[in-house]
């Protein structure tokens, strides 16, 4: 029997998958790091965390599973896009990995878009904000000036620790078209985006195929993990493309509802649609696209509220269930780090409106989940001016979408039936993908039959559906009242 791993990493969590030749999970196991926030607008991460978690779950599946090493064909690893780790020459870390949430970079951002927006647009089909990695640099740059003159390498969050087990520096396309240093037409860096940042692409890892094999599990990093040293491992690629492959939106048309760290509405397409409040990326399927929408803060919100007053998930979500739709007048807005579609404004704040003496803390925790719900709603307003053909159905995805409640309430927002999947995790996605990489399934199409399997169908509650566009008028009125004030640079 052939195995295959998958392992993510995602804002708050590390989730390894291993699954077997026929497409059935065996093992899963999840280890939480935390996000730092060191400083207004921070958002970092520690890269020994992912090494720790890493090791542990890798040492967990084997436990668990029963099952040695040399059983496992193939490895794939995948991580959150364009989070970044500058190395020196040898390529130890030289501060913490910037986070693509981190919004310090958002003055560099408005300053690449004024002087250059539309070259940078073109070549990479995205406008600068501060979630990009040349905005991040520039900050880096101005601030941290004698760290970056220390720059030799530039590792993305899931090529740092494919390095650990492997040796390799490199990284694949759609990791590259996240960067905004790539030419999306070239398919290659771009010595005059590179320039923008003040680096040479010779710091930037070769780009490889999402399927490549790129190298083997060294000694050094067998002892630390319990793998079998000379195991096989992939390039692998971003998170979201791999949750899309998980849920098995393979088609275009098919269409993907995800809650996790970040919202994404996206639909499968065979070609990119660049639009300067859209996201696209490739998928790993040759000539297909998944671009789409994005709120900042979606999954993350649910678990800054959790870490901050208290409780878990299963506690939080009866809570929640008691409470009446439209949480008697409070609304929670989650732009804990700016927001992404459809206002890409890095400046708006996280808020609790319309507080009563008689709201209670199950109030602020269904405000929560329905403020997220809010903004996925306000992406779906923006993705069907776009005018790009969908299926009715869509797949929910990501972390988010495990509570029962959160599912009836995106269904009854967003007035479309979804679907759920045993696991539309992103390290089945990885696994799936190193599965298509070594010849155990004969290609994408193939995986996703044996991989993807249908859990529940949720119908939008048409009532609901009604009310909760009413509620939309307000959170609209809401954020245009607030988004002035957010403006006003603060300085005490």
């Amino acid at each position: 029997m052939n195995y295959l791993l998958g392992i993510d990493f995602g804002g708050g969590a590390s989730k390894a998958t291993l699954v077997d030749e026929n497409g059935v999970i065996v093992c899963e196991h999840t280890v939480e790091y935390p996000t730092l926030h060191p400083e207004a607008g921070a958002c970092e991460q520690d890269p020994r965390d992912w090494l720790s978690a890493l090791c542990e779950n890798t040492h967990a599946i084997l436990d668990r599973s029963g099952i040695d090493g040399k059983e496992i064909a193939a490895i794939a690893i995948d991580s959150a896009t364009h989070t970044y780790l500058p190395c020196n020459e040898e390529f130890q870390p030289l501060c913490n990995a910037i986070h693509w949430t981190d919004s310090r970079s958002r003055k560099q951002a408005d300053a690449l878009r004024n002087a250059y927006g539309d070259v940078i647009f073109e070549k990479t089909y995205h406008k600068p904000d501060p979630i990009w990695t040349l905005p991040q640099l520039v900050w880096l740059k101005e601030n941290r000036p004698e760290l970056f003159k220390k720059i030799k390498y530039i590792f993305f969050e899931k090529d740092y620790i494919r390095y650990f087990l492997t040796g390799v520096f490199c990284t694949d396309y759609i990791e590259a078209q996240g960067s905004m240093l790539f030419d999306c037409q070239s398919m290659r860096w771009d010595e005059e985006l590179c320039a923008l940042a003040s680096i040479d692409p010779s710091v930037l890892p070769p780009i490889k195929k999402p399927t490549e094999i790129i190298g083997e599990v060294t000694r050094k990093a067998a002892e630390a993990t319990g793998l079998s040293e000379g195991t096989p491992v992939i390039c692998g690629t971003t998170d979201t493309v791999m949750e899309i492959f998980a849920s098995g939106a393979v088609q275009t048309g098919d269409i993907t509802v995800k809650l996790a760290t970040a919202g994404r509405i996206c639909v499968i397409t065979d070609k990119a649609f660049p639009d300067r409040h859209m996201i696209n990326y490739s998928h790993v399927i040759d000539g297909l696209w998944y671009p789409g929408t994005a709120t900042k803060s979606a999954a993350a919100s649910y678990r800054w509220y959790r870490d901050t007053f208290g409780g878990d998930y299963r506690a939080l979500d009866e809570g929640a269930q008691s409470v009446n739709l439209g949480c008697d007048g409070l609304m929670f807005h989650p732009y804990l780090n700016g927001e992404l579609t459809p206002y890409a404004d890095p400046t708006l704040c996280g808020s609790f409106t319309g507080i009563r003496a008689t709201h209670t803390k199950a109030h602020f925790s269904r405000a929560v989940l329905e403020g997220v719900c809010f903004s996925l709603l306000d992406n779906k307003y923006y993705l069907d001016t776009m005018k790009i053909p969908y299926r009715q159905t869509a797949t929910l995805i990501g972390g988010g979408a495990k509570g029962k409640l959160w599912q009836q309430m995106t269904a009854d927002m967003l007035g479309i039936t979804l679907r759920t999947t045993e696991s539309s995790d992103s390290s089945l996605g990885s696994a799936m993908l190193a599965g298509v990489a070594i010849g155990v399934f004969k290609d994408a199409e193939t995986a996703a039959k044996l991989c993807v399997k249908q859990k529940d169908v949720i119908y939008p509650n048409e009532e609901n559906h009604k009310k909760y566009q009413k509620l939309f008028e307000r959170y609209q009125k809401i954020h245009d009242a607030l988004a002035d004030v957010y403006h006003e640079d603060l300085k005490l």
